[in-house]
């Protein structure tokens, strides 16, 4: 498990993904994990995303690379947020569309606060649980990165 943060994140964010890189024998997959309490976390999240998938998918083309969002940032992904929100949704769709890597948010953690998952759009993924989503991507062989914005 690697746990990094912004700033002095970015640093240790690329940190981890260099180490990854450096293996000879890759992981099956990484499965990124973001849980903030910062409505507006993915605008930082998402980019580092790309950038580290792009830098993981150049080393091992193969690689399975997962986003988890379990904390009040996914429902920047709502569907009512995606005319104030269009940068976040916009690379969610690339993430999805363009780099074939899914974004799952926490169902769970969205009925806490009465949103359903018809409240999201089609190319984001309610998985009934987060924290479970993420256990299933541990026990296919994903590395956990657990990005942090402090």
């Amino acid at each position: 498990m690697f746990f990094a943060t912004n700033t002095l994140a970015s640093e240790r964010n690329q940190m981890q993904i260099d180490m990854i890189i450096k293996q000879d024998t890759p992981p099956f997959g990484v499965v990124f994990e973001v849980v903030e309490h910062d409505g507006d976390a993915l605008a930082w999240a998402l980019p580092d995303i790309k950038k580290y998938a792009k830098q993981l998918k150049d080393r091992f083309p193969d690689i399975g690379i997962a986003v988890v969002s379990h904390g009040r940032e996914e429902f920047a992904l709502l569907t009512s947020e995606k005319n104030k929100r269009k940068e976040i949704h916009k690379t969610v769709q690339s993430l999805v569309n363009d780099d074939t890597i899914p974004v799952h948010i926490c169902g769970t953690h969205a009925s806490w606060y009465g949103k359903k998952p018809g409240d999201f759009p089609d190319y984001v993924d309610v998985a009934p649980s987060g924290p479970a989503q993420i256990t299933n991507y541990e026990d296919m062989g994903y590395e956990l990165v657990v990005l942090h914005e402090k």
